[in-house]
């Protein structure tokens, strides 16, 4: 997938976000985030989507902390609307080789945010779902396992990672709704952060060895589950299980 495509799903997720937080009430409970309200969700995906908007409007190339501030219950969701709808128009009128910080390694700046904040809001959809009671919307089987990679060669190989081992373990990671070299991932856990491999890893070849634990699913079930917010139970797990036990209890991002 390229910065074009994720900005579509970026698009389609923060709408269907903003009108699945409308229906279910903002003062509804969020499972998935149990501290939180939908008023939280929302205020927070809308300060995300200006501090993302920020760094790619005005060519931002050092790090800024999101600002804090957003409006009452009330204006919340046209103030959360207005912000998404910039975030999608600042990346669609960004040209292809932006300079910008961005916070790992990507292609391009622009490819980092149009994904990273893709998936960010199809997240909080599916946490937005969830306050309304409703199974979450489909996601497309590129898409998921883009986020599945995203999750393992992205975000858990920084230092703030805290899924650590006390002794080296590897998790294999199999989506089987998409080819072996997109939807496969070999994952070193230790005391430091992960260490991943892409592509095809056998059982037994020089790519990996025999792996402590694997889990398979579709590329959806895996988007959900990994990230946190779908039930492990449609997975085939083998081996050791007590490290997905170990990643739901540490893996967790809001």
């Amino acid at each position: 997938m390229g910065a074009a495509e994720f900005i579509e799903v970026l698009r389609r997720e923060g709408a269907l976000m903003a009108a699945v937080a409308e229906k279910a009430g903002i003062t509804a409970g969020v499972p998935t985030c149990p501290d939180w309200q939908v008023s939280d969700l929302v205020r927070h995906q809308g300060i995300v989507h200006r501090w993302a908007a920020g760094f790619v409007a005005e060519r931002l190339t050092t790090p800024v902390p999101p600002a804090g501030d957003a409006p009452g219950d009330e204006e919340l969701l046209p103030w959360f609307r207005e912000g998404h709808q910039h975030l999608v128009d600042s990346l669609a009128a960004a040209p292809a080789d932006l300079d910008c910080w961005f916070f790992f390694p990507a292609p391009s700046a622009l490819e980092f945010w149009a994904r990273r904040q893709a998936h960010e809001t199809t997240v909080h959809r599916v946490d937005a779902e969830a306050a309304l009671g409703v199974n979450p919307s489909p996601i497309a089987a590129d898409f998921a396992a883009d986020g599945v990679d995203e999750l393992l060669a992205g975000f858990h190989v920084r230092t703030k990672s805290q899924v650590r081992t006390d002794r080296p373990r590897t998790l294999r990671v199999r989506a089987v709704d998409v080819p072996a070299g997109q939807g496969e991932w070999l994952v070193h856990l230790s005391a430091d952060p992960l260490r991943t491999e892409r592509g095809s890893v056998s059982d037994s070849g020089s790519g990996g060895g025999d792996a402590d634990c694997a889990v398979h699913g579709t590329a959806a079930e895996l988007y959900l589950a990994l990230w946190n917010r779908g039930p492990y139970e449609g997975l085939e797990i083998s081996g050791d299980a007590s490290i997905m036990e170990l990643w739901r209890r540490t893996a967790a991002i809001v």
